[in-house]
């Protein structure tokens, strides 16, 4: 007799389409929030983000240039040059979208120049720096860009043969050392703040908090601890195979994954049942599947 399948097979069109509108409406939401950071915060202040967005601001500050223009002119050609030299493959229609929709929302938040959150130079790389941040990832969680620096460096790396990440810190440090020239030493060192504060809030909004943690637990008592782990804290345990540094003895190791309120009870069982285990508890910024996130 032939089994039927526990559920239904994926429609995978329909999925994809419900990732699709999901990743744009992030998109749209992310570069929002980057213009706002942009013409609210960094640019009244003359503090440079990095980036083409630096140099629209640099260029803003000397000519009157809006950075929207600025962003089209060297987006743009970079767009369609990455196109024609790497294929359309390392290019998707995300960060087309994202490219023209940041110029768009860098005109419609224009008005704000004039109007700036702070004048205070800390405070404007501290806060521009947390809500560019939060937009870069929130633009990244749609799985796009928004153009930029990674265009130009991706196509250096084709002609030159360098890595990215050098590239990157080339050219942002290029731009960066521009800024000094043109609005002083000061400003720049507001700049490296937000940077840095731009580039935590990435990592959180890519990561998010920490509520998950993995526990590896090596213990002569592995059935006790892995029926505890099983029935007393409800929570599935994997068993994999270690070797010992020392000693070369094949011995199993108990991997489990808990809440972070959960660490307490998973300590004192293993310290209940084995007073001698070796237990390594370590943040997991991401979980999926049955009993966390759908996966």
């Amino acid at each position: 007799m032939e089994k039927k399948p526990l559920q239904k097979p994926l429609r995978r069109g329909k999925d994809r389409s419900e990732y699709a509108i999901r990743d744009y409406v992030l998109i749209t939401i992310g570069v929002f929030m980057i213009s706002i950071a942009v013409n609210w915060i960094f640019a009244p202040n003359n503090t440079v983000t990095g980036g083409l967005t630096g140099i629209g601001i640099i260029l803003f500050k000397l000519t009157g240039i809006p950075i929207y223009i600025t962003n089209l002119l060297l987006n743009i050609p970079l767009f369609l040059v990455g196109v024609w030299k790497l294929g359309g493959s390392h290019f998707g229609l995300k960060t087309l979208y994202g490219t023209l929709s940041l110029s768009l929302f860098f005109k419609l938040t224009s008005p704000l120049l004039e109007h700036p959150l702070t004048h205070e130079a800390l405070l404007a790389s501290i806060y521009g720096g947390l809500l560019l941040g939060l937009g870069l990832g929130i633009v990244f969680r749609g799985r796009a860009t928004t153009g930029g620096t990674d265009l130009v460096a991706r196509l250096l790396q084709h002609y030159i043969g360098k890595q990215p990440g050098f590239l990157l810190l080339f050219i942002d440090g290029s731009i960066i050392l521009t800024a000094a020239i043109v609005f002083g030493v000061e400003r720049v060192l507001y700049a490296l703040i937000s940077l840095f504060i731009t580039s935590k809030t990435i990592d959180f909004v890519q990561e998010g908090i920490s509520r998950a943690k993995v526990a590896y637990i090596i213990t002569s008592k592995v059935e006790e601890v892995r029926e505890g782990l099983l029935y007393d804290i409800d929570r599935g345990v994997t068993k994999l195979t270690a070797t010992g540094g020392y000693t070369g003895e094949e011995r199993p190791l108990l991997m489990c994954v808990v809440y972070q309120s959960e660490v307490s009870r998973l300590k004192d069982l293993i310290r209940t049942i084995d007073p001698n285990a070796f237990v390594i508890v370590s943040d997991a910024h991401e979980v999926l599947g049955e009993g966390f996130k759908p996966a």
